[in-house]
């Protein structure tokens, strides 16, 4: 099913609630930072989980500790409701203070 692309102001209006992320060529983008490679990784794991119930997968860039995720429904032409949801979701997994993690110690 394809879902609509969002306007504008329907856009802005989803960003008061998502912190950390920007938009960055009609894509949604946010960069978490945790506290080793490690702790990046089971994230991720955790993204592919949550993006893949969704069908909605997102492009992932991974550098060490960064993780970078970036949201747009290709087939759509631009940020729908589905980018919005699962940036919540993964606001929802992600840890807070800025999303340094040290998930080593749980």
């Amino acid at each position: 099913m394809r879902h609509p692309k969002l306007m504008d102001t329907e856009i802005s209006a989803h960003m008061t609630d998502l912190p950390g992320w920007a938009m960055v060529d009609n894509v949604l983008v946010r960069t978490y930072t945790f506290a080793n490679f490690v702790n990046a990784m089971v994230f991720v794991n955790e993204v592919a989980r949550r993006a893949e119930a969704m069908q909605h997968h997102p492009d992932i860039d991974i550098r060490y500790n960064n993780v970078t995720i970036r949201l747009t429904t290709h087939d759509s032409g631009g940020i729908t409701s589905l980018d919005f949801g699962l940036a919540q979701e993964l606001e929802a997994e992600a840890p807070d203070e800025g999303g340094i993690s040290d998930q080593s110690s749980q």
